[in-house]
């Protein structure tokens, strides 16, 4: 099974804007700070832009929020840039002769379904500025040891 990064990385792609908004925010920049392609970072910036998440401008290495971030959230990162919404598959090839295989794929949707609203309702209440208030005092306490 292959992981998607896509959220973990817009996180990090906005808070980056938000947090240096005077160092270069140049895709190359911002994709050295994610450990990524900058054409990965392109592509995610395109969809928080398309999302209203992000402005940028074609030739400007001048990004910002669209909205503040505390008006940002997971939820809303999440959206912009997962094509599949859904957290959990079912196994769409099952055995139909067996009694377990004939209807596990309608019990599993059904309980798939309360986690997926589960999840969403909980990643609507974390907002990038939560985020970013964490990553600075994590960086405090370093900065302080």
């Amino acid at each position: 099974m292959k992981y998607s990064y896509k959220l973990s990385d817009a996180v990090h792609i906005l808070a980056y804007i938000e947090i240096a908004p005077t160092v270069a925010l140049d895709s190359v920049t911002i994709a050295t700070s994610v450990e990524a392609n900058p054409s990965v970072v392109r592509r995610l910036m395109a969809s928080l832009k398309k999302a209203g998440l992000l402005v940028s401008r074609a030739g400007a290495a001048k990004p910002h929020l669209a909205r503040p971030a505390g008006e940002i959230s997971l939820l809303d990162i999440f959206k912009a840039v997962e094509v599949n919404n859904d957290l959990l598959h079912v196994d769409p090839k099952t055995n139909m002769a067996c009694p377990v295989g004939a209807h596990i794929q309608q019990t599993l949707d059904q309980a798939y379904d309360r986690v997926q609203q589960a999840a969403e309702a909980e990643m609507a209440q974390l907002t990038l500025q939560m985020m970013i208030d964490d990553l600075r005092q994590r960086q405090a306490d370093t900065s302080a040891v």
